[in-house]
């Protein structure tokens, strides 16, 4: 075997002829990230539909309002105009000249009504504009008879001008407008951007009332992920009967996964004293008495390949999380290469720039690189040499270290490229024969989750395989 360290500056040929340290995430994940920043969360989905909601239906109901208005409305003003100008005119009729001087003098003063004659060639403006308008010129119409005239001004001058008779001679009423006008747009403005701010505010505090559990639900679920069964407690006594029933329920759950993970522990510790004690002995009896070196060293080394099983099974159901340090990859990787110093059927180059700290348990860590360049030894060998050329780099990227190891084999097939990583899978077909549980790459990939990382299979456009382990870097 032999271990040749590059410059950190310099770019070996197998390592550069791929693609980047960790450019080669999972396709679902990469879709799955894609897709997160388009999606809005729960609470504005909920937040967006009720503002909607409420603003839609605010708008209508003020339409609505606005439609039934025009024509009650419209009546009761041409009723009031009629009843004025009839008892304006019933009053003249009645009155001699003086008196009704003397009337129009104050109708003028105190009601704010103008009573003038109409000219021949008076000019006037009639009455018409919006849809209410109209409906009031026609009603006005026909309460005061055929020869009514309505104007909105006569000879320049704004105002509600309704023409009538008096024994022949011609007269203009003039009042102001404003009691016939409907409410502004301006005030509906004001009732609807207030409506509609009490509307957004009730539809926050509605989507934060239906969300809040839900995101307690998924903070406790994600923390039971993580095998923290003690801190994913929810309230039993919640107000809502629905939210009450799942939190009793997820806690029951909780509760019932946490002692089986315990009864895991003690199950596992067990296997391995009950399996072990009996291998130990199994291996003392072949070496003392079977006669046979060839059939005691076979013996010897199915017992090892037994106990190494039981050693997979053992660290692929280790529960928890890793307690994450700062250590050295350079120092790790150095130690992981060490056991294969003398190996004649392993070649291994490395291209790690000094320095370079992650965030890592460094037993956990050891464990994930030594299994992957023993992987590579078993599996990667070259069809040409027989010889299996490991790579090992490593790259910074703003706060993530990037890790590659890869061989020169034959490589895999791309359907298996997922499934390698699946518990007891073994690749048998694409690559040489297989030994073991196939729990390798399982535990290599677990063990990067646990570490807060990331770890994915690609094969080379060069041959062979290579493995991505992303993990944080150390301050």
């Amino acid at each position: 075997m032999r271990a040749e360290r590059r410059p950190s500056g310099a770019q070996s040929g197998p390592v550069s002829a791929v693609a980047p340290l960790g450019t080669a995430p999972a396709p679902l994940e990469a879709r799955q990230r894609r897709r997160a920043r388009f999606e809005l969360s729960l609470f504005w989905r909920t937040f967006i539909m009720l503002a909607l909601l409420l603003v839609g239906s605010s708008v209508a109901w003020m339409q609505t309002f606005r439609a039934f208005e025009y024509e009650p409305r419209a009546v009761l003003a041409a009723q009031q105009v009629a009843s004025l100008v009839n008892l304006t005119r019933a009053a003249l009729v009645h009155s001699d000249g003086i008196a009704r001087l003397s009337l129009i003098k104050e109708l003028a003063t105190r009601e704010g009504v103008r009573i003038v004659p109409r000219e021949p060639n008076d000019r006037y403006t009639p009455y018409r504009g919006d849809a209410m308008e109209e409906r009031i010129a026609r009603e006005l119409g026909a309460r005061l008879g055929s020869g009514t005239l309505v104007a909105s001004s006569v000879n320049g001058e704004s105002g509600l001008w309704v023409g009538f008779d008096i024994d022949g001679d011609a007269y203009w009423l003039l009042m102001d407008p404003a009691r016939l006008r409907p409410v502004g747009g301006e005030t509906w403005l004001i009732w609807l951007a207030t409506a509609a701010a009490l509307s957004l505010l009730g539809a926050a505090f509605i989507a934060r009332l239906i969300n809040q559990p839900l995101k307690k639900l998924s903070f406790a679920a994600s923390r039971v992920r993580d095998g923290d069964f003690d801190a994913s407690h929810l309230d039993e006594r919640a107000v809502t009967s629905e939210i009450r029933e799942v939190n009793i329920g997820f806690n029951r759950m909780a509760a019932q996964l946490a002692k089986i993970e315990q009864d895991r522990a003690v199950m596992l510790a067990g296997i391995s004293h009950d399996l072990r004690t009996p291998l130990a002995r199994l291996r003392l009896e072949a070496e003392m008495s079977v006669a046979d070196p060839d059939a005691r060293e076979h013996m010897i080394a199915d017992i090892a390949q037994l106990d190494a099983i039981i050693d997979k099974f053992l660290e692929y159901a280790r529960p928890g999380q890793a307690e994450l340090r700062p250590v050295s990859l350079s120092e790790i990787v150095e130690a992981c290469i060490y056991p294969f110093k003398d190996a004649a059927d392993i070649s291994i180059d490395l291209d790690i720039p000094a320095g370079i700290r992650v965030m890592a348990d460094e037993v956990e860590l050891a464990r994930v690189l030594s299994n992957l360049i023993e992987n590579a030894r078993r599996y990667g060998k070259s069809p040409e040499t027989g010889i299996a050329r490991v790579d090992i780099g490593a790259r910074v990227k703003d706060d993530e270290i990037h890790i590659k190891v890869r061989d020169h084999g034959m490589g895999v097939a791309p359907e298996l490229l997922d499934k390698l990583t699946k518990p007891f899978f073994r690749g048998d077909a694409a690559r040489t024969a297989a030994t073991g549980a196939g729990l390798g790459l399982s535990i290599v990939a677990k063990t990067v989750e646990r570490m807060g990382g990331r770890f994915s299979l690609k094969n080379s456009s060069t041959g062979g395989l290579a493995a991505f382990i992303v993990l944080h870097r150390a301050a």
